[in-house]
């Protein structure tokens, strides 16, 4: 199994940005699809965007597309979620997932992922 520990959240104001890192307990992250999901109070949890096990293709939810950049860091055993142009409705918990075993490619529905970290929280204010 692998632990995953978020960091990086926060309160800011809209427009601004937070960089989120999840580190990977373990010596074999880079066997691992990443992901970040979020849920707000009252709505399901959805993927965010999800990276590939080297790195090389990624996922973006439309509202966060050209916002949000997910990078990893095998040589650490980070994920990161670099978080731009900030608005209220991207008011949340933040997840980090990951899921063992799926080669070249990306996965970003719920029940695709089987390890989970806490959760870091993410609130935007206007």
């Amino acid at each position: 199994q692998v632990q995953l520990v978020e960091s990086g959240g926060g309160l800011v104001q809209a427009g601004g940005s937070l960089r989120l890192s999840c580190a990977a307990s373990g010596r074999t992250f880079s066997d691992y699809v990443m992901g970040w999901f979020r849920q707000a109070p009252g709505k399901e949890r959805e993927c965010v965007a999800a990276i590939n096990r080297s790195g090389g293709s990624t996922y973006y939810l439309d509202s966060v597309k050209d916002r949000f950049t997910i990078f990893r860091d095998n040589a650490k055993n980070t994920v990161y979620l670099q978080m731009n142009s900030l608005n209220v409705d991207d008011t949340a918990t933040y997840y980090c997932a990951a899921r063992l075993g799926f080669g070249v490619y990306v996965l970003h529905a719920l029940n695709e992922y089987d390890y989970w970290g806490q959760g870091t929280q993410v609130t935007v204010n206007s």
